[in-house]
């Protein structure tokens, strides 16, 4: 089946809301989506920053009202 959406009519806001529900399901699963062997090694960086203090948590939904705010 393929999906279409009405890309070049959707809000950038729209896009993002599409996006979060496609990943919330495709997580359901947790061996759905294959995760690359790279994606260790971020998290290692970002573990190390974090523990160093040079990064800190962000709420997720601060950071999506963050990321809608910046796309208008």
């Amino acid at each position: 089946m393929e999906a279409v959406l009405p890309l070049e009519q959707m809000t950038i806001e729209e896009k993002l809301r599409a996006l979060e529900r496609i990943w919330v399901d495709l997580c359901r699963v947790e061996t759905t989506v294959p995760s690359p062997l790279w994606h260790r090694d971020v998290l290692q960086a970002r573990e190390a920053r974090l523990l160093n203090d040079q990064e800190q948590f962000t709420n997720w939904e601060e950071a999506k009202q963050h990321i809608r705010d910046s796309a208008k």
